[in-house]
């Protein structure tokens, strides 16, 4: 029997660190590409389909939406040390019609669309706390390196206007660079724990159910018998 591209997958109990900063910043740029472009060629195509013009933009979006999740899983793979099988069904040997109608009725293809649907929100809560608590973490660890070169020599919380607080030398400094080491860690944690939350997002949807692998087998036991007939 052929053997299925889909058995071998793996998943990392931590995601890196690294991969993960870099995939959480990249979520919001490729959320917001991602639903403009999908929602637009969807819109469009049901709007237009009454004049059959809708249909090959709905057949657009449908290969957009199957050519970005395979991008997508390449990244969650690259970045997040995740690898997502293909959950694809073989499209039937045929017309373009019976082919077109196999790509409608895997579940998959929606899940796809769904995904980036998912990814525009999601994406700016993850880049919008992966940026708060980063830039606090390093701002604060870096206080008694530049407050020497802010304006007067000093820094001032929480504006410069408004000196609630004031840090004007390394020894006021050193107990703000402790807090920030603190944060630098929380900021590990949270950036791995979003990372393998988002990894196993991606994993459920953008990966085969069980459902769905069990009929995959049967698909290409049934193509490996017809290839031997």
């Amino acid at each position: 029997m052929t053997s299925l591209p889909v058995e071998h997958d793996g998943h990392r109990q931590n995601a890196p660190v690294g991969g993960s900063l870099v995939y959480l910043l990249m979520n919001l740029p490729l959320g917001i590409a991602g639903f403009t472009v999908l929602f637009t060629l969807l819109v469009t195509g049901v709007g237009t389909v009454i004049v059959w013009v809708g249909l090959p933009i709905a057949a657009i979006a449908i290969l957009v939406a199957r050519g970005a999740a395979k991008v997508e899983r390449a990244r969650v793979y690259a970045l997040l040390d995740t690898y997502i099988p293909l959950p694809y069904l073989p499209l039937p040997v045929g017309s373009q019609k019976l082919r077109w109608t196999a790509r409608l009725k895997d579940g998959s293809t929606w899940r796809d669309i769904g995904y980036f649907f998912v990814l525009f929100p999601l994406g700016i809560i993850e880049f919008t706390l992966v940026v708060t608590f980063w830039s606090t973490s390093l701002a604060l660890a870096g206080l008694p390196i530049y407050f020497r070169f802010l304006p007067e020599g000093a820094y001032h919380f929480p504006a410069w206007n408004v000196r609630w607080l004031t840090v004007d030398s390394t020894v006021e400094a050193l107990p703000w660079a402790a807090l920030g080491v603190l944060f630098i860690a929380l900021s590990i944690a949270l950036t791995r724990a979003m990372g393998g939350f988002h990894a196993r997002l991606a994993t459920a949807m953008l990966g085969p159910t069980v459902a769905q692998r069990r009929r995959m087998e049967n698909a290409w036991e049934d193509a490996d018998e017809m290839s031997r007939v």
